[in-house]
């Protein structure tokens, strides 16, 4: 069974960085891959996500998250850079499989102003 296992979640001040890392275990992906967060009292919102060729990101982060994935290693990253405090929320990976869709357990990241 496929497990998505996320980290590099944390508090950071504003104008500060942080990296996601998502890593499957048990399996490796080739298809579409990508993030959504949540914030406090709101809905879950797509972030970014990464195909084999593209990349595409919510207006709100774009020029200043990247996604990127190693297919090697199965692992998707998002590096955020000069971060909000509107960015603050639990972000979720996902992988796409064959079967259907995989969500990781969600890392928090805290931005503080």
């Amino acid at each position: 069974q496929v497990q998505l296992v996320e980290s590099g979640g944390g508090l950071v001040q504003a104008g500060g960085s942080l990296r996601l890392s998502c890593v499957a275990s048990g399996r490796t992906f080739s298809r579409n891959a990508g993030w959504f967060r949540q914030g406090p009292g709101k809905e879950r919102e797509f972030v970014a996500t990464i195909t084999q060729r593209d990349t595409y990101y919510t207006d709100s982060v774009k020029g200043r998250f990247t996604i990127s994935r190693d297919n090697a290693n199965n692992t998707v990253n998002l590096q955020m850079n000069s971060l909000k405090p509107e960015d603050t929320a639990v972000y979720y990976c996902y992988v796409d499989f064959s079967a259907g869709r995989v969500w990781g357990q969600g890392t928090q990241v805290t931005v503080s102003s």
